[in-house]
This record gives C-alpha cells, structure tokens and sequence, in this order.
C-alpha cells in the first residue's frame, strides 16, 4: 500500500470513530430522536417527580409516544407542573392516566400514559388530571426502617 491510500484510510478510520461518539453522546443525552413531526402539548401535575428529566420519553404500552418537554414548580399547590409533548399520531381519551415510571430497578425514569375509555380526546393545552407520583426509593427504605423500629419498640 503507498502512503496516500494508507493516510485516506486512517482520515475514514477517525471519521467514523468521530461519528460513533457523536451517536453516543447523543444516545446518551436522549437527544437522538430528532423528530419534526408535528405534535400536541398536554400538562400533568405530580406531588413528586423523582429523577424525570426534560426530554425523558413517554411511553404508553412500551412505545414512545412522546418527550418531557418542561418542568416547572406551581408556587400555588407546590407541586411540579410537567408538559409532555405527544406525537400527534398518537390520541388519547381525555381520562388517560399518567404515572412516573423506572426502567429496571435504577434505571431512567420516564412517564407512562394509560389510555383512559371517554370518546374525547385529549387536545392542544388540556391537563391530565388523574397522575401517580415517582417511587422514591429512599421514601420506601425509610418507611420499612420506622415501621421495623415502632414494632421492635413495642415490645
């Protein structure tokens, strides 16, 4: 091989080195479903939001159907205030649930959409009234500890 063709060689070599960790910066900030469909923006308000991030997905049945678009706190009910933005294939009746799930035991939390049975759907701006807060783990391990504590002090 002469030295022109082994120096195009290794300038491919890194452009795909450099494109691979592209890919995986973008993977791994959840930026890699780059979507310019055109969708449809509904709120829900949680007492706690866990670990969920914008752009966390949305997921109903396993697909996504959607992203976290923003977070914000509602100084009147103190409580977060989430805006998910749905895919406008995707059409929910009006008393869809939204509960903050967890892939795996410590995985990445995401919201999952349950389709509700009214025959109107829910549309640009509406709120999603019937939402479950995050499992905050370290909430379950301290209640398991007070309650072993309050039976280990009554005896």
């Amino acid at each position: 091989m002469n030295r022109k063709t082994t120096d195009t060689l290794v300038g491919l070599f890194v452009v795909l080195g450099l494109g691979a960790l592209l890919f995986l910066s973008l993977k791994a900030g959840n930026l890699a479903s780059f979507s310019f469909a055109q969708g449809y923006e509904v709120r829900a308000r949680f007492d706690n939001i866990g670990g969920l991030k914008v752009r966390a997905p949305v997921k109903s049945a396993g697909v996504v159907v959607g992203r976290v678009s923003a977070i914000d706190f509602d100084l009147k009910t103190y409580r977060a205030d989430v805006t998910i933005e749905l895919d406008s294939r995707y059409v929910f009746p009006k008393d869809s649930s939204a509960k903050i799930l967890t892939s795996g035991l410590l995985g990445e939390q995401y919201l999952g959409l349950q389709a509700g049975g009214d025959v109107a759907n829910l549309a640009q701006g509406d709120r999603i009234t019937l939402t479950q807060s995050a499992v905050v783990l370290e909430n379950l391990i301290g209640q398991f500890l007070y309650g072993k504590a309050a039976e280990g002090g009554t005896q």
